[in-house]
């Protein structure tokens, strides 16, 4: 994350340094896993069948995840059922068990109009490219940008 002693403008801003901290971390990158990826994906499209929220954009990343949601039940439960659901899922496929899979943390932002909204989609779906883990947003396979195949 952010340093701690770093003050910034706007919540906006401490996203984004947050998001540049994780992107430049060494730490471990079960995400990048194709095999965790591709559950995290589908656990997250699943939040939005199960009417837990309106999915509006995602990517998974290699140690991060990025999910603006229209909450449709609690986030609290929201956060929980998303992040055992994934950590245990995650688990099983790396051989794991007993072991913290992810932080405990989350980082809430609410968009306050639209064209905050557009510009935080915008972000997230750009983060792959951004990051060099891709040329263009649509070539990132854990993505709402993703092409169809």
């Amino acid at each position: 994350m952010a340093e701690p002693d770093v003050i910034y403008a706007t919540s906006g801003h401490a996203f984004a340094g947050a998001d540049r901290a994780l992107a430049q971390a060494q730490g471990v990158l079960w995400l990048n896993d194709t095999r965790v990826a591709r559950q995290v994906a589908e656990t997250i499209r699943a939040g939005e069948r199960r009417d837990f929220y309106e999915l509006s954009a995602w990517v998974v990343m290699p140690n991060h995840v990025h999910l603006p949601i229209l909450p449709r039940k609690p986030v609290p439960r929201i956060m929980h059922w998303l992040k055992g659901t994934t950590a245990h899922d995650s688990n099983v496929l790396l051989g794991r068990s007993g072991q913290p899979f992810r932080q405990h943390e989350s980082y809430d932002h609410w968009a306050r109009n639209e064209k905050e909204f557009r510009r935080i989609v915008a972000y997230i779906e750009e983060n792959p490219v951004q990051a060099g883990l891709s040329a263009t947003a649509e070539d990132w396979p854990w993505s709402s940008a993703a092409r169809a195949s």
